[in-house]
């Protein structure tokens, strides 16, 4: 199994060794290879490295770390490097840890910047998603820590009782739907969700005609150690699609599911599948009905790539994903560079690690560091005042993806959440409208798109241009041509919000 090292690891080695100099694996002129996940990550690296380090980054420039699929080449840089480095906190794509996790040497220390920079002072801040859905908002989820962090938790549909066809799937960025569970053609080993530890997914969760559902899922793990795969439990949980919720009440149901946010779940410590919500704690599978009421009807998208939910312009009852493309994440909000003072416990992060394997170069890193370090807290201090110059009645943050937490806890503003529709198909009348209304209500002067994320900008565009609301571009994972490392990152976001939501 391949380490990946805590704070804790480093501080203890960095005290045993005292002398020497990792060799470097890929001949870069005697300079140590690190492997980082994102652009963000290696340009905090090549600071503290500087000339004594040879930098290679997996997701490409412009690339999005929650959706990135590595190439054999990736895991070829991976192999060769002396040390790596991950955000993690599920903010890559799971295969992408796993490339890391599979190919980096095992005497290479393989760090998760986000979870070691908390003994760094960095702090951490729950993911609160808030969509405002007029229906229950249901995902998946897994609760543990299992085997590894590259391991993967199978969640297998293995019955469906009920009068119709039940589907669940996700629509991706480009509206490429899909598809995990599908009982139209029987049920076996392909419906299936597969999740890291500790996450939790999106999902569209479809009927074709009314009546009651039971649905079976089982848990599995596999460590990806060559080790068998471990069953864990199972549950069923019943549905009221299109007919009256309180009626299914009996037999030991009691507890009805009909709104905010709830997963179907597995805690790999105790083997149990349940539902767990925000509201009502975690429930038994057996206790559940969850609603799926008549005003949750859809019709079936014309694009032959949804024919899997029956005919073109028929009716399906549809639980929506609401967060648009894959979106699978924790509990804890990754995106902690978006607090200057966060990106700081990276930087201690990285010279430790730097420091442990290329003792001879302390000094050099030490140097970087201190000189980084007050770039960052000048940083901290230009962003913080930027900010402050935003009137209070105008700090509402509405953007296309939930990266920007740590950024509205730091500097004082709020994120305004809204539905992102289905990009498969238009936009129906009531979500426009929900998303008008926000602006309109909370008198937003300007949206925010990441230039990396253009696919998922259309209807926030467009709702935008009928408000008259200025379109403003803000970066969260990712540098453009514009934007070429985190300092030029944050003093863009910083001026662009003032600059957008500063005018009277």
């Amino acid at each position: 199994m391949r380490r990946v090292r805590s704070a804790g690891s480093i501080a203890l080695a960095l005290a045993i060794l005292t002398s020497g100099c990792a060799p470097s694996r890929s001949g870069h002129d005697g300079r140590m290879t690190v492997a980082v996940s994102t652009e963000i990550l290696a340009d905090l690296v090549r600071n503290v490295g500087g000339d004594r380090v040879a930098v290679e980054t997996v997701v490409p420039a412009g690339g999005d770390p929650h959706s990135y699929e590595p190439t054999p080449s990736d895991a070829a840089k991976v192999a060769r490097a002396d040390a790596a480095f991950t955000n993690h906190l599920l903010l890559e794509e799971h295969a992408l840890i796993k490339l890391f996790d599979n190919n980096v040497p095992e005497d290479a220390p393989n760090i998760s910047l986000a979870e070691a920079a908390e003994q760094y002072g960095a702090t951490l801040i729950p993911l609160v998603e808030d969509v405002g859905l007029d229906v229950l908002w249901l995902g998946l989820a897994v609760r543990g820590k299992g085997p590894s962090r590259s391991a993967d938790i199978r969640l297998s549909a293995t019955e469906v009782e009920g009068p119709g066809q039940f589907a669940v799937y996700l629509t991706d960025a480009l509206g490429q739907p899909q598809v995990y569970y599908n009982s139209a053609d029987g049920l076996d080993a392909s419906d299936v969700a597969v999740l890291p530890p500790d996450a939790h997914t999106h999902l569209n969760w479809a009927f074709s005609k009314p009546g009651e559902y039971r649905v079976t899922l089982a848990a599995a793990v596999d460590a990806g150690d060559g080790s068998p795969v471990r069953q864990l439990g199972s549950g069923t949980f019943t549905f009221a699609v299109g007919v009256e919720p309180r009626g299914l009440l009996r037999d030991g149901r009691t507890r009805l599911l009909d709104s905010g946010h709830t997963d179907l779940a597995v805690d790999l410590d105790t083997s149990t599948v349940f539902a767990r919500t925000d509201e009502q704690g975690d429930i038994p599978a057996e206790q559940v009905v969850i609603d799926v009421p008549n005003r949750a009807i859809e019709q079936v998208p014309a694009d032959p790539r949804f024919g899997f939910l029956g005919a073109a312009g028929g009716e399906v009852w549809q639980l929506p994903q609401a967060v648009l493309g894959k979106h699978v994440h924790g509990e804890i909000d990754p995106h902690l560079w978006q607090d200057v003072r966060n990106a700081k416990a990276y930087v201690q992060v990285i010279t430790d690690t730097l420091s442990e394997i290329d003792p001879g170069g302390q000094a050099t890193y030490h140097a970087n560091r201190d000189r980084y370090l007050a770039d960052l807290s000048d940083l901290h201090s230009y962003v913080a005042a930027q900010l402050a110059k935003i009137p209070s009645g105008r700090r509402q943050l509405i953007t296309t993806h939930d990266a920007f937490g740590y950024l509205a806890k730091a500097y004082g503003l709020t994120i305004a959440g809204f539905v992102v529709p289905n990009p498969a198909q238009e936009p129906s009348a009531a979500q426009v409208t929900k998303l008008s209304e926000t602006i309109r209500n909370l008198k937003v002067p300007a949206v925010f798109i990441e230039p990396n994320l253009a696919a998922r900008a259309s209807v926030l565009r467009r709702v935008a241009t009928d408000q008259g609301v200025e379109i403003c571009l803000v970066y969260g994972d990712a540098f453009d041509a514009n934007a070429r490392t985190y300092l030029a990152m944050m003093r863009h976001n910083a001026d662009e919000l003032l600059r957008c939501l500063g005018r009277k």
